[in-house]
This record gives structure tokens, sequence and C-alpha cells, in this order.
């Protein structure tokens, strides 16, 4: 594999700057050692009477010999250990063996998958020490052509290999035996570029690829099949894309076309919409209110059409406002020395208090800077979290917020039991409404009756999921209704309950739109409804199991549950794409939310290629020029006015058709 996952002291002791005492070990199992009558307590007083340190010193001031015995042990010494706990107190003698291996030791006696979980967030993936990340052993590296093994030049970015494979000099024998075989290479390289994907090496792992990047690994594999009479089906192929490497995709979908083959594209992006030859617009809104065909046609055709929203959006009929006026940062957060992947060693000041894009071509650094330094430096000092950030020097004006919360796509759960209502807090005020109705007082039932995480009033056949899931073995796992409740979850005396004739059952079978005439005169449930309702969700419904919820939909759940609460007007709210999956109507929608969070004095920072975000940002921060090697420095900054007449700024040249420039 190249790597290793091993416990971390950087993530066990995130803060060396703290005494054992202050709770310098964060560690499982050891984050007890402060209290004087915890064992691991006793372990460390033992070793400090022993080796002669104190435990109120703080961590990084401890010279290199005490340091290797916390981390590494003792080296089979033994320690006398006195230990007073409430079945007695006794002497011990313990050969300490170090933080990592203690570690290690419980990680591989845990058979709980949730337990194992938690402590693999105290380890990192690291190279292996043996073969350094190359994976092979010392034989097959010696192997060389034109002076690099397979692993360099594999672990070249796609633009950087064609160069190299097109400078070999090969002698009239090799070139003989080489050709046919640079001949295939040369033409698989090739589909690659022309779906936008140069950046990218050859060595690297598919799960590190986004799902737009995988897709169109599929595509350039198809291309070169060269097939004629196929139908493709692509769902969303420019997720990902900035507006430049989009013209290639849609070249290359056209090339498809040409060949003789039917194209299917399930698509929100403009661009893809004007080139189709047919447009098939489906609504006309979501769930219970969509499912029609409203038009189909060309773009032009769909444009002239009354009904399509989609035709409205696209003929600028209804258009995304630029703000008339971008506001002003009342602050400034600066990262310096940025270098993790392609990053140059870049500093980069972040606008606070504002909404700020950050924009680039793909592969450009973008993730890199937000995702890998930003969020995880911000993540460790305001949330203590165990993250290692990417590489970098500094991040100075961290004093002036107090939390930081990605809003990504990740799902809002992973069993069937949590949903919408659970997630947003919404149901456990629900709950309340219930136990206090005159029927649950009557049975005796309290809150915990309601919750189909306890025993008592939920359906023990599913245990309150509704579903049961029948595992397939050589197939995926598929689920059906319980047959005992028929899929509502609670047993029949809890059904009985009513509030204003509706069960819980019937409750969380509500859409969002029913549940808010529902609750209108229960302030505290109908404010935090609304708020899904404001996020475009107004069809699903506040029980729907987060296994049926799309990425972008989980997405929309968490911006809402964050519009529920009291804002500070200190937080950092980090967005990698949250257009992904979106119709320009949710765009719109989304964007007042965004521009809401900052209204508060909150600060937004996105990563997007969506140009109609992009336009109404407040500040942009343009990374490239190129992805890969590229890529990592900072192109452009500044309100979208002044990127989009920035020359050399590919955001720019799109941006500019957009503004009133």
């Amino acid at each position: 594999l190249g790597y290793k996952m091993e416990f971390d002291e950087d993530l066990m002791i995130p803060d060396k700057s703290l005494s054992i005492n202050q709770g310098a070990i964060t560690a499982m199992g050891w984050q007890s050692c402060t209290d004087k009558t915890s064992f691991s307590g006793a372990i460390l007083n033992a070793l400090a009477k022993e080796y002669d340190f104190s435990l109120d010193t703080p961590f990084e001031d401890y010279p290199k010999e005490i340091h290797d015995i916390l981390i590494y042990g003792t080296g089979g010494k033994i320690v006398k250990v006195y230990y007073r706990g409430q079945r007695g107190e006794g002497i011990y003698d313990i050969a300490f063996e170090g933080l990592i291996q203690s570690m290690n030791r419980k990680y591989r006696e845990t058979f709980s998958d949730s337990m194992k979980a938690e402590y693999e967030t105290f380890m990192r993936i690291t190279p292996c020490p043996a073969c350094k990340g190359q994976r092979l052993k010392k034989e097959s590296l010696a192997v060389t052509v034109g002076g690099k093994n397979i692993f360099e030049a594999t672990d070249m970015s796609i633009v950087k290999f064609r160069e190299f494979i097109d400078a070999l000099e090969l002698t009239p024998m090799q070139q003989a035996i080489g050709a046919p075989i640079l001949k295939e290479i040369r033409a698989r390289i090739s589909f690659l570029i022309n779906v936008g994907l140069e950046y990218l090496s050859l060595s690297r792992a598919t799960g590190t690829l986004s799902g737009g990047e995988a897709q169109r690994i599929r595509l350039a594999t198809q291309i070169g099949s060269g097939l004629v009479g196929v139908a493709y089906i692509l769902d969303e192929p420019s997720i990902g894309l900035h507006q430049r490497d989009n013209d290639k995709l849609l070249d290359t979908l056209k090339h498809l076309r040409d060949l003789g083959n039917s194209v299917l594209v399930v698509e929100h992006d403009e661009d893809t919409m004007r080139a189709a030859d047919c447009i098939v617009d489906i609504g006309p809104g979501a769930g219970e209110h969509g499912g029609e065909v409203v038009a189909i046609g060309t773009a032009e055709e769909i444009m002239k059409n009354e009904k399509s929203i989609t035709g409205a959006y696209l003929s600028g009929r209804i258009q995304i406002p630029v703000p008339s006026e971008r506001r002003k940062p009342t602050g400034w957060l600066t990262v310096k020395g940025a270098a993790e992947n392609n990053l140059k060693n870049i500093d980069v000041k972040f606008p606070l208090g504002v909404m700020t894009c950050v924009t680039g071509v793909s592969g450009s650094g973008k993730s890199s800077l937000v995702n890998e330094i930003l969020y995880k430096a911000l993540a460790k000092k305001l949330n203590r979290a165990h993250t290692i950030p990417g590489k970098h020097k500094s991040i100075e004006g961290v004093e002036q917020l107090d939390k930081i919360i990605a809003i990504d796509q990740s799902p809002i759960g992973r069993t069937p039991r949590s949903n919408p209502a659970t997630y947003t807090g919404a149901f456990d005020l629900i709950r309340d409404l219930f136990a206090a109705s005159t029927d649950a007082k009557a049975k005796g039932y309290n809150k915990g009756r309601f919750s189909f995480n306890k025993k008592g009033g939920r359906c023990e056949a599913c245990s309150g999921d509704g579903i049961i899931k029948i595992e397939m073995h050589f197939l995926p796992d598929i689920y059906v209704p319980c047959e005992v409740c028929g899929g509502k979850r609670y047993n029949r005396e809890t059904l009985e309950v009513k509030y204003k004739g509706k069960s819980i059952y019937d409750v969380l079978n509500m859409t969002v739109e029913e549940a808010m005439k529902f609750f209108e005169n229960v302030p505290s449930i109908h404010r935090k409804i609304a708020t899904l309702y404001d996020v475009g969700l107004s069809y699903i419904r506040l029980g729907q199991p987060s296994t049926e919820l799309s990425g972008g939909e989980a997405q929309r759940i968490k911006l809402a549950t964050e519009l529920s609460k009291r804002g500070t007007g200190k937080t950092i709210y980090i967005l990698d794409e949250p257009t992904t999956g979106l119709h320009f109507a949710d765009v719109h929608r989304l964007i007042e939310i965004l521009r809401r969070l900052s209204d508060g004095g909150n600060t937004v920072v996105v990563i997007e290629h969506n140009l109609d975000v992009i336009k109404t940002a407040d500040y942009l921060i343009d990374i490239g020029p190129e992805g890969g090697e590229g890529g990592g420095t900072v192109i452009a900054k500044g309100t979208p006015e002044e990127v989009a007449a920035t020359p050399g700024s590919y955001t720019g040249k799109y941006v500019k058709k957009y503004l009133n420039v």
C-alpha cells in the first residue's frame, strides 16, 4: 500500500504547551490521568517519582529522555505503582509500555467497530518506513526507463508524464519494442487530458478522487473503447469542474455523440444545457410537487416555455441579482507559508465578516488551502479537534473567531433512525409536545416513550428503524419494511397517543410544508421547521431516513440547523462546492442563506465553480493559474469586479459576463 496507519503523538497530545495535570494527554483511556484516583494517573505519578520529573511541567519542556519514556515506555524497567481505588489499595509492578504501544495494544484488543473508529481518530496515515511510500521492493524499483523507475514515472502529473515519454531517447531496437506500447500509453493519456484531468498523477489513490473526477476517468475509458451505438448515461459530470475545464468535457460528450452514440446527461449546468440537442425538463417543483414533464425541446424552445422554471433562468426572465454593494471586511485572517500539496509557500488573507469564494481551475490547490490548512488548523485551535493541518507556518487573527463549522455533503447519520427532525433538534421538541398531551398523561407516558432509540415505545422487531436489513452477502444489503409495525417504528400503544388527531408516526410522515401548517401555533417547533423550508427542502418528510437523502439535501439540512441557532457573529463557516446537485432556483435560495449567515457578522468561506455564487460573493481568492504543479499561487484577489479586471485569471474571464462591468 505504501503507507501505514499509526498512532500519532501530535494527535494524542495536541497542545504541548499544557502540562499533563492540565490535560495535555487527550488519548482514549489516558485523558482521565488528571484524576488522581484513576489508574492511569497512578502510573504517571509513579513514573514522575521514579524519573524525577513534574506532571505540572508543560509537555514541550520535558527533556528528550522523559519525553521518550512517556511516549515509548521504560524499555522493560519495572516501576512500582501505588494505586488506591474503590476496591482497596495495593502496589503493582508495571513495565510501562509508553503511550503509543498502550494505544496499539488497546486498538488490537477492541472488538467494537465504534471503539475502533474512536481510536482511529488518534492515528494518521504515514509512509511505510521500508519502501518510503513507493510500494515496491528494491529489486523492482531498480528497473528504470529514461532514468526513472515505475514509481517515479507514475507519481508525475499526467501532463508531465506525457512530456517525459515524448522526450524518451530510444535506440532503434528499443524503438521497435516500445513503439506499440508508447502508442497505447499516449492514446490513454490523451483521453484523460481531454476530460480535464491533466493535473492528476497516475498513482493517485481512487479513494481520494472526487465523484466528478472518478466519473471523468470512466468517461475517458469509454472514449478509448471507440464503441458505436451505445447509450451513455451520466449523472452530473460537471461536478468539481471550472468553466474552462467544463468546455473540454462538453467537447468530449459531443465527440461521443458524433461517433454515433446516444448521450443522456442529468445536469444542472447552464453551459451543458445550452450545448444539448434536446432538454427534458422535469418539475414543476420538487418532491410531491414534481414528477411531471414540464417541457421538451432545444434550449431555445425551453426558454420560451412559460411553465418551465429552468427556461425562465436560461432566458434571463428570472435572474440571480448581483449585489448592489459588496460588504466590507471586519478583520482579516492570514494563513502564512501555505505549502501543502502543490501550494507554493503562499501567504493568503481571508476577510472576516463577509462571504468569500475561493476559486480556480480543478486541481489548483483550493481544497489544500481551505480544507487541509484553514479548516484543520482552526478546528484544532477553536474546537480542540483531533486534526493535523497541512503544511503552513502560522495563522494570524484566530482570536477574532470562536468556532469553525464545516458544512459538507457527508450524511447526517449512518442509520435509518437519523432523520431531518432528529438532526435539526425539532424531534426533541415534538416528543415534549406528545408527552404533555392528555393521552400520554392518562397512560403515564414520558418523553422517552416517543424515542425510537429506547426500549418501551418503539417497535422491538425492527428496533425503531421501521425497516429490516437483509444481508445479501455478495450483493448490496437490501431493506424491507418491518412486518410487525408496517414501517411505523412504534408499537401499537404508543401510536394510540394523538396530538391534534395525529400520532407521532403521522407527524414524522409529514412533509416540511405540511408540518409548518400543523405546528404554526408552536413557535419553537415552527422556527426549526421553517429553516428547512427556507433552504428549499419543503418536499422532504420530517422522518425521512438519512440513508435516503442525497448529499445536497444533507448539506442543506446542516445549513438549516445552523440557521436555527442563535449566531455569535464570530463563527466561520466552510463549504466545499455547496451547489453540487442544485438547480438554478435552489442555487438562488442557497445564496440568500449564505448571505444571511454573513449578515450576522459571521464569516463564510466557499470553494465554488458556480458563477452565480462567485458573482454574489463579497471577496474572491483565485488560485492557479493551472492545476497540479502549474497551480498553487494566488492569481487574483478582491471583489468579483477586481478579479474580472485581472489579466491571467480564468475565473475573472468567465465571471466578467455576469457582472455589470
